[in-house]
């Protein structure tokens, strides 16, 4: 499989199976590519070792009506001192808002999101270290709708901004020895994106990220995954981009708030040359409107998962997790890391 992808530009044909609980059950398909970047003498020479590049193209339907198409892709140029990585697609998603039910009882409100969106970044190593400055443009065009209009009555004029245009900065710090599926290393970021009318966006809103994701090897058959995730927004910030609870187990946009905060560790066992299972538990609280950080519930969510060596020489795995948490259990299908 790794000649068929790298040396003869094969197509990796992944089946999307989407057992998300937020939008029901559902499939689709992605044709993609990889490409190992190119590399000087020297740079090969010093054991620098460079991603390879991917870029694809996919489309999903579910069975509440969600679909979309995209196309993506990441590139690494001049001995990895440049990256560039981009999507843009187009979808309509059926989702839920759940109201926090301070003054009335907590309520289940359906909404459409119906529109475009592009992600652009262009990443500079600093120096000899594996260390990132990258600028970013984020734009999303999207028709919001209730289902049920009445619902209006919980949510402000601004919380239905249609276009969020935003530039904004990433710090990031990678030293995993792969970036598909990492057995040591760390991969640490900073990032925050500016909505301002000026950029083209109709609200004005700030969104913040700090994530790090450590890999450490125990043993020659053992793998620890540790993350901390936090993210934030500040100002009119429209109701559908607010953060939440991004943890397996746990439908998308089930706890949101202005602040999130995730935990979670996964204990992956290389039982042979090509089958590893795995096991991770994790946390989160969220936070903001309501409730600060000390009256927040912490929602918890655990399960167990299968992996299999596909492409030895990309170091990718492809397997299933099946988690479960305060409301629900939902199975993944995961090609790479279940980590983003």
């Amino acid at each position: 499989m790794s000649r068929w992808l790298l040396q003869h530009r094969g197509v990796l044909i992944v089946p999307i199976i989407i057992t998300e609980p937020a939008v029901g059950n559902g499939g689709g398909a992605a044709a993609v590519f990889f490409r190992p970047a190119a590399q000087s003498e020297q740079s090969k020479a010093s054991g620098n070792r460079i991603p390879p590049d991917i870029y694809g193209f996919g489309a999903m339907k579910t069975e509440n009506g969600t679909h979309g198409y995209g196309l993506a892709g990441e590139f690494h140029f001049a001995d990895d001192q440049w990256r560039y990585k981009g999507a843009i697609g187009k979808a309509s998603v059926n989702l839920d808002f759940y109201t926090r039910g301070i003054e009335l009882a907590p309520r289940k409100i359906g909404y459409n999101l119906d529109g475009k969106f592009s992600f652009q970044q262009v990443s500079r190593r600093l120096g000899a270290l594996p260390l990132y400055l990258s600028l970013r443009w984020i734009y999303i065009d999207l028709d919001s709708h209730l289902n049920v209009q009445s619902n209006r009555q919980f949510f402000t004029p601004k919380d239905f901004a249609q276009r969020s245009s935003g530039l904004g900065f990433v710090l990031e710090y990678d030293s995993r020895d792969n970036t598909l599926t990492p057995s040591k290393g760390v991969l640490s970021m900073v990032d925050g994106t500016f909505y301002l009318p000026g950029a083209g966006s109709d609200n004005t809103y700030q969104s913040y990220r700090a994530h790090t994701l450590a890999y450490v090897p125990i043993g020659p058959a053992w793998v620890l995954g540790l993350r901390a995730d936090y993210r934030s927004v500040h100002g009119d910030t429209p109701f559908y981009q607010l953060p939440s609870i991004d943890l397996r187990g746990i439908s998308y946009g089930r706890y949101q708030d202005t602040s999130v905060a995730m935990l979670e560790a996964e204990l992956r066992w290389n039982m042979s040359a090509r089958w590893a299972v795995l096991a991770f538990n994790g946390a989160g609280r969220a936070w903001g409107r309501h409730d600060d950080f000390g009256d927040a519930s912490t929602e918890v969510t655990k399960g167990v998962g299968l992996r299999y060596l596909l492409a030895r020489q990309l170091g990718l795995y492809v397997g299933l997790d099946w988690a479960w948490g305060p409301d629900d259990h939902a199975y993944y299908l995961q090609v790479g890391s279940a980590w983003r």
